[in-house]
């Protein structure tokens, strides 16, 4: 009996239930939902057949077209340049210091001035070398009025010698008087040349014409000539127009640059800054290659009237060994680095061919091609990193650069 009770329950449960959803979906077809409801239902029923296609969900579809941005190359004249990371260097930088024991009495020059060849730096106490000359030109002119009388004595014995009247030996005697005096005079005067020697060493001036550095001993400080500490240096002077450039080059680019060297000048220039530049020619190789680095010691001369260049500063130094007139070149950025060697995505017929080739060498932001690429052959520039080889492309148009700066918009 219990059993049957239940059965009659769970039976009177289920004619509820469908009398409820026939209710319901009678009173939703009245209302004017019954299409929408049917949408419904036959959604959930069959999900799908409403599914949207892969690439209407945002998501990439490894089938389509990669959009890059692509050149033209073409063959076109191109310097032959080498760049390199320089050092400026006077062409001589020269220490003034003293010659002799003495005090610097007046100087003549401030500190940093611009000097030129044989202007009066410093000037030492040169009273005690004075009166020794003084003392000099005294005996000398003794020896000249005692060489005087020497030799009229001798002429005087000449003559009573040719009479008969003198001896021999008078005349021998007077004639060792006159050399004795001319020896004498000699001596006096090569004396006094001495002083007037030490005398110049009393006035210090310019060697060469450049900048004076700092000036270590001003007026009333005593100066010694075996003093080897810093301070015995007064001041030191770099000649810096012309003014030396130097850097170091490959060794493989050695060949080439003494060609162009033995052609004539070979042009250098040394970068400052992005609006600054001076020009010179090559100067000096150095004679040996180092070992460590591989590189050649170069220099450069380059007039620096306006003294753009300072020594012990670092400049880029560009230097062309020549032009080439069918060189080929695309935009640095295409060139991609794999584990063979440099290559560059080839656009042909709208596919990605992958081709291997070979930098001659990086110059104003373009890679020169030895081999692998021809003129009139379209080369990828931007878009790269999801190219395949043979992969389908897109060209797109290149994206102008942003200005550096740019005006804030106005506030409302």
């Amino acid at each position: 009996m219990r059993m049957v009770r239940w059965a009659v329950l769970a039976t009177v449960a289920i004619v509820a239930c469908g009398t409820a959803y026939v209710y319901r979906d009678d009173v939703a077809q009245r209302l004017g939902f019954g299409a929408s409801a049917k949408a419904a239902g036959q959604a959930q029923a069959s999900p799908a057949a409403t599914a949207q296609p892969q690439g209407r969900r945002g998501r990439a579809n490894p089938g389509g077209a990669v959009p890059v941005v692509v050149t033209t190359i073409g063959k076109k004249p191109m310097a032959v340049m080498v760049e390199a990371v320089g050092t400026v260097q006077a062409i001589a930088s020269i220490q003034i210091k003293p010659r002799m024991d003495s005090q610097i009495m007046k100087v003549h020059v401030e500190e940093g001035a611009l000097v030129k060849e044989g202007d009066l730096l410093f000037e030492l106490d040169s009273r005690t070398l004075r009166a020794q000359l003084g003392q000099i030109e005294a005996q000398i002119r003794k020896a000249q009025a005692q060489l005087v009388q020497a030799r009229r004595d001798h002429a005087r014995y000449e003559d009573l010698l040719g009479k008969n009247a003198g001896t021999l030996v008078q005349r021998d005697n007077a004639l060792t008087s006159v050399k004795a005096a001319e020896a004498q005079l000699e001596a006096d005067e090569a004396a006094k040349a001495s002083v007037l020697t030490s005398l110049t060493y009393t006035e210090l001036r310019a060697p060469v014409s450049g900048r004076i550095g700092s000036i270590s001993s001003k007026a009333g400080a005593v100066v010694r000539v075996g003093d080897n500490s810093v301070a015995s240096t007064l001041a030191t002077i770099n000649q810096i127009n012309p003014i030396f450039v130097s850097f170091a080059i490959p060794q493989v680019v050695l060949p080439d640059l003494r060609a162009a060297m033995a052609k004539g000048p070979v042009k250098v220039d040394a970068i400052i800054d992005d609006t600054r530049r001076q020009s010179g020619v090559m100067a000096f190789i150095e004679n040996t290659v180092d070992p460590n680095t591989g590189t050649v010691t170069a220099k450069a001369r380059i007039d620096n009237a306006s003294e753009g260049l300072w020594p012990g500063q670092f400049v880029k130094v560009e230097l062309t060994l020549g032009t080439d007139p069918e060189a080929i070149s695309v935009v640095a950025p295409a060139v991609q680095l794999g584990p063979r060697g440099p290559y560059v995505f080839v656009i042909k017929d709208g596919i990605a061919e992958v081709r291997p080739v070979v930098i001659k060498r990086t110059q104003g932001g373009e890679s020169v091609i030895g081999s692998g690429l021809q003129g009139g052959e379209v080369v990828v520039t931007d878009g790269q990193l999801r190219l395949v080889n043979g992969a389908a492309v897109s060209v797109k148009p290149a994206t102008p650069a942003a200005p550096s700066t740019a005006a804030a918009p106005p506030r409302g």
